[in-house]
């Protein structure tokens, strides 16, 4: 199968997934073509399997903000013409499948039908989604996609009640490569951040208000007044001067190191103890997802998609948001003896392979499979 694929070609969640998915899509014989503004981060290498076009956008003193959306649409129309594109998969509501029902209807006009799916990963959602500005392009680019699916079962009941959905909404879990991740790295040494004596900790994300940056810094905070910590902070974001600062101002600065971001997630996680996530929500939770397949324990919040990755007692714990005092003592039940912080490390990797791709790889190609029988039964009728 000939597919396309949208999405931000950035280091947040959907751009990861949609990635890694295209990437193993291609492993199992399919031909995938990336269609953004810019190679997506986790694309290393391209192959006869993998494509990549890049959006390009003309600058014109015409419009103070220079049209994604028209010249993502139009690229779409070329790419798919020129490579005999069957399916398109966009992930984000808007502005991708917005820009990808445009599409379908210029190639309507020389009598080309292409499925569109549209994966929903949150922010299309819960953010911008709910926004009156955007709330009726969203809503218009979800009920005419050719199939909709969500990550989490609390982003569809989210969605569901926002919008007026006339759509089936399918629940398709973030997953994880299983294959890419190891317990056992040469250069995985913990004396590069941290003495024998110290637990290391570890946040990432984009650094934005939703990831609750000050709550990761007074979590750290109480933790490493009763035990030896270092903290290890990873993204790049408006939030990460602010704790910077936060850090200064509570005398922590020698423990805590801020890595900016990086390609090298696997190795900063196959030497950290704990995984801290306090956001506002998540649809999801991608990035505890990737810490518990590297034997990484996780505090968190109980919201959104979360509690269907961090499992209660098991994998760690959930604790209201913003309740930064029970989240330290959480933290600080898993830290403090070893044959408590190995129990939680264990049961995290084992419950991560319930997300293994090769699960998820299936469901999705049954989706695409819908899609194209649907478009065409929808070609019959007209």
């Amino acid at each position: 199968m000939k597919i396309a694929i949208v999405c931000y070609p950035t280091f947040g969640g959907s751009g990861v997934v949609a990635t890694e998915l295209g990437i193993a899509l291609a492993n199992r014989g399919h031909e995938i073509h990336f269609i953004t503004y810019r190679q997506p981060v986790r694309l290393e290498l391209l192959s006869n399997k993998i494509y990549f076009h890049e959006v390009h956008v003309p600058e014109y003193p015409l419009f103070h903000y220079q049209p994604y959306e028209l010249a993502l649409s139009s690229k779409l129309v070329d790419t798919i013409k020129l490579f005999g594109i069957e399916l398109l998969h966009v992930h984000y509501a808007i502005p991708h499948a917005y820009a990808g029902y445009m599409a379908q209807k210029m190639l309507e006009e020389e009598g080309i039908y292409i499925p569109m799916v549209t994966t929903l990963h949150g922010t299309d959602i819960t953010l911008v989604g709910k926004h009156p500005f955007y709330r009726p392009a969203v809503n218009f680019s979800i009920n005419k996609s050719d199939v909709v699916t969500s990550v989490s079962h609390n982003l569809k009941q989210s969605t569901l009640e926002w919008f007026d959905i006339k759509k089936e909404i399918a629940v398709v879990p973030n997953f994880i490569d299983k294959n890419k991740y190891s317990t056992h790295f040469t250069d995985c040494q913990r004396s590069l951040m941290a003495s024998e004596d110290e637990r290391i900790i570890t946040h990432i994300s984009n650094f934005r208000k939703v990831k609750r940056i000050p709550d990761v810094i007074q979590i750290f905070f109480k933790i490493q007044k009763e035990i030896p910590a270092k903290l290890i902070m990873v993204g790049e974001g408006p939030e990460k001067e602010g704790a910077e600062r936060l850090c200064e101002e509570l005398g922590i600065s020698n423990k805590v190191i801020f890595l900016g971001n990086s390609n090298e997630i696997d190795r900063i996680l196959c030497f950290s103890d704990l995984f801290l996530l306090p956001s506002q929500t998540e649809s999801f939770g991608l990035a505890a997802l990737e810490a518990m397949i590297n034997r990484v324990a996780i505090i968190s919040s109980n919201t959104g998609g979360i509690p269907e990755v961090n499992r209660h007692g098991i994998t760690g714990y959930l604790s209201d948001v913003g309740n930064v005092a029970e989240m330290a003592e959480n933290a600080l039940k898993i830290l403090r003896t070893d044959e408590t912080l190995e129990e939680f490390k264990s049961n995290a990797a084992k419950a991560a392979m319930d997300f293994d791709i090769l699960k998820v790889l299936p469901l999705y190609e049954a989706i695409y499979e819908k899609a194209l029988e649907a478009r065409h039964q929808g070609m019959e009728q007209n």
